[in-house]
């Protein structure tokens, strides 16, 4: 009954992250969290996100910008090897606590990234790069980070879709190589890990077929309700436990 919970909640996390581009993590994170615990649901959802990301660069392999998915991983790729080492040293309260506030916190940071017209240039994706990549080997999901600097640079509905999953996967996966050197990702977790993951995968495919119809306002509305329901999920969790 436990898997069929990841499961379920994993393929509507899916969906709606094959959609808006992000959300899978920051909806999964919770449910892994109270199936598992903080330390255990962190390398899982790291595997999951691997499989994730893959199945959005799959959906939309002729989309890709390898150009932009190069210059934001060349930097992202080591800074998140760095920051799932940070998170390993941390307590697992302060696992939860930091991803709660971090999610709600992003909401009107996203908002105000949405009130300026920015835009990105190659340099700046490398930049960008290596200050999200360190955050995402802490947290669970930068997606409302990385989701205005893919959109900034000019990408738009598949491409940007194609190439955001593109340049996170390698920090995912760096993200899971340094759990599993340090112990944190053990041969059980990966098998949670390919469950959940294999339910976003499928759920991202469902999606695709709803990406051309989605409007802005309901973009936002779906991404603020996702980041703050999600972060006092965890905030509650880490209170309780």
């Amino acid at each position: 009954m436990d898997f069929l919970f990841v499961l379920t909640v994993g393929l509507i996390a899916g969906t709606i992250s094959g959609i808006v581009g992000t959300g899978s993590s920051i909806m999964l994170m919770p449910v892994l969290v109270y199936e598992y615990g903080p330390k255990q649901a962190v390398p899982i959802m790291a595997v999951a996100s691997v499989l994730a990301n893959l199945s959005r660069i799959l959906a939309w392999w002729r989309e890709v910008d390898w150009r932009a998915c190069a210059a934001y991983s060349v930097t992202g790729i080591p800074a998140a090897a760095l920051g799932a080492r940070t998170l390993l040293a941390l307590p697992s309260h302060a696992v939860d606590v930091s991803i709660g506030v971090f999610l709600i916190a992003m909401v009107p940071v996203r908002h105000w990234l949405a009130r300026h017209e920015l835009k990105a240039d190659l340099w700046h994706l490398a930049v960008g790069g290596a200050i999200i990549g360190y955050i995402t080997g802490i947290v669970v999901s930068t997606g409302p980070l990385s989701v205005p600097l893919f959109l900034f640079y000019g990408l738009t509905k598949g491409a940007f879709l194609a190439t955001e999953a593109a340049s996170s996967l390698g920090l995912y996966f760096a993200k899971s190589v340094t759990f599993e050197r340090f112990g944190a990702l053990t041969a059980d977790l990966v098998v949670k890990g390919l469950i959940a993951g294999s339910s976003l995968m499928f759920g991202a495919f469902i999606a695709k077929r709803f990406v051309l119809h989605l409007k802005p306002d309901a973009f936002r509305i779906i991404m603020d309700a996702i980041m703050l329901t999600a972060g006092a999920a965890l905030l509650w969790t880490a209170m309780t436990s």
